[in-house]
């Protein structure tokens, strides 16, 4: 099959919608289909842009301009998306498949309806959830209708969603979306666990000691992520084991708001902001040094960080909300806890306090990430494609 992926958001853009992309465009390559990608061009001093090892065949960088109120995001140019249509009608484009609702959603209904082909839509982003963030100065609740409006609108002008989690489509079906879902989350591409010289070296790199206890988060650095609480957490962590160090891996527009609440909390010795990490070398190496990953984020259609943590062996202490509900399990190396900073310092203090509870949680991480495979998930997605593919023949 060719597919047409369309996307607002890419690599070296980094965060879940990029992460997701690539890994089912990889995969779709890898089993002999051929996938186009159109997506935003980046400029040099991109924020929120990170190295990116990611090839560039297939992908068409569409010009494009800032999108107001988010300097890391672009909106690519309408003009320049249209002016592809005969280049794709000469190709033979089996359908299109949308990943993000801007520019990327109006123009793959346009280059659908043009080629004659279906069009299939992955709702990446619980909206609802962030609106209020990024438009501060309108009511939440205001926002919020808006949002579903906006949602329910869209996702019913498509001929299929993706979804990744029963969460996320249950809220979808209350908004009155009636398009027929699937749920299909984002797999992982699997690589063998970063060996102990790799994480004793991170350590060593960012001046840790080898028997100081390290949490870790990794994600953008937002408000929806709902670090506060993490940061709210560690002062009775700390009571008890003193030497705890937070890493904060990732970047975004709450990094210096946060910063100056770590700075008043009088954190600065034990949490670190670390920009982003590569995600070929540093990341694995950090989520392996790490004793615990934590994650609070109740706006996630899925979680994927969840499982790339669990696939490098680490536990995982985290809030069941949303998305992460599908992939957080107790007997799979997690420890779910409430949405408050008590619920996570009890809960990581336990686990602190002892070491053969951390390690059957870290013996049982990696085989329940297995299940989560980017070759199983891309099956499930070829077979949705094969479905709308014949019946619109």
């Amino acid at each position: 099959m060719h597919i047409l992926m369309i996307s607002d958001v890419f690599f070296p853009r980094i965060n879940g919608v990029s992460t997701s992309i690539e890994n089912f465009r990889r995969q779709l390559l890898d089993q002999g289909h051929r996938v186009t990608l159109y997506c935003p061009d980046y400029p040099d001093d991109q924020p929120g842009s990170g190295k990116s090892l990611v090839t560039e065949d297939g992908i068409r960088r569409i010009l494009s301009r800032q999108a107001p109120l988010d300097p890391e995001d672009r909106l690519m140019r309408w003009a320049e998306l249209m002016r592809e249509i005969p280049t794709l009608s000469a190709q033979g484009v089996d359908l299109v498949h949308v990943h993000t609702p801007f520019a990327a959603h109006y123009a793959g209904r346009r280059i659908a309806r043009k080629l004659g082909v279906p069009i299939i839509e992955t709702y990446h982003t619980f909206f609802e959830e962030y609106a209020d963030k990024y438009v501060p100065f309108l009511p939440a609740s205001w926002l919020r209708r808006l949002a579903r409006t906006w949602s329910r609108t869209q996702c019913n002008g498509v001929d299929r969603l993706v979804v990744p989690s029963a969460p996320m489509m249950a809220s979808l079906i209350d908004y009155g979306v009636t398009t027929p879902m699937t749920v299909i989350p984002t797999g992982l591409p699997f690589a063998d666990p970063a060996s102990p010289a790799d994480t004793t070296s991170f350590r060593s790199r960012h001046a840790i000691a080898p028997t100081a206890p390290l949490l870790l988060y990794v994600g953008r650095v937002a408000r929806e992520k709902n670090i506060d609480v993490l940061i709210e957490m560690m002062p009775a962590v700390l009571e008890r084991h003193p030497d705890t160090i937070l890493l904060i891996a990732g970047e975004g527009p709450a990094r210096e708001s946060l910063g100056n609440k770590v700075h008043a909390m009088r954190l600065g010795a034990s949490i670190r902001f670390l920009g982003y990490l590569c995600r070929e070398t540093e990341l694995p190496a950090a989520y392996r040094a790490a004793d615990l990953f934590v994650f609070a984020s109740t706006s996630e259609t899925q979680g994927l960080v969840i499982l790339e943590a669990l696939a490098q062996g680490t536990p995982v202490v985290a809030v069941a909300e949303m998305g992460t509900c599908d992939v957080l399990d107790e007997d799979g190396g997690c420890r779910i806890v409430a949405n408050r900073p008590d619920a996570f310092s009890t809960a990581i203090n336990a686990l602190l306090d002892d070491d053969a509870e951390r390690e059957g949680l870290r013996e049982a991480a990696l085989p329940y990430a297995r299940s989560w495979s980017a070759e199983a998930m891309t099956q499930r997605l070829l077979g949705v494609y094969r479905e709308l593919a014949a019946n619109s023949s």
